[in-house]
């Protein structure tokens, strides 16, 4: 049964991880934390409009974060808010409600439909989706409280 979930795919992905690091002026910088298993990831965002222009990510995570983190950081750069919010959805529902996998430009992900039948996993694999949706939760509310303020500057 673990041959299905740490396939070569998944090995694949978790052996060779992009975009390791930080950014140097991110817009914001979140961590999520699995207690079952202790991973980690940190994610530094840089988002302009409402799309992701560059990201960067420190992944201390068993074989499933990292190669949900791989996963990620391929595909994050040039993905919009809207997409990324809908992205951690999707993965949630695949994994918690036997939903469909992701489609369109976040295909791959579909390899992590294995962990599924794994509950304990779950935690891990959703670290980086959940770390993405903080940060992005992070600018948005910066750009909120600094519209009002902006204005009153001007006025």
């Amino acid at each position: 049964m673990l041959d299905a979930l740490y396939n070569d795919k998944i090995l694949a992905h978790a052996a060779n991880i992009p975009r390791l690091g930080r950014l140097e002026a991110p817009g914001a910088t979140a961590t999520a934390h699995s207690r079952l298993c202790g991973s980690t990831v940190t994610v530094d965002l840089s988002v302009e409009g409402d799309q992701v222009v560059d990201f960067a990510h420190e992944v201390r995570a068993c074989a499933l974060g990292q190669a949900s983190s791989s996963l990620m950081a391929q595909t994050v750069v040039g993905a919009s808010t809207e997409e990324l919010r809908a992205l951690r959805e999707t993965m949630r529902r695949m994994l918690k409600e036997n939903g469909p996998a992701p489609t369109g430009r976040f295909a791959e992900l579909s390899v992590l439909e294995p962990v599924r039948d794994y509950k304990a996993r779950h935690a891990s694999t959703m670290l980086t989706f959940d770390a993405v949706v903080d940060a992005l939760d992070q600018i948005e509310a910066k750009r909120a409280g600094a519209a009002p303020a902006a204005a009153g500057v001007g006025g």
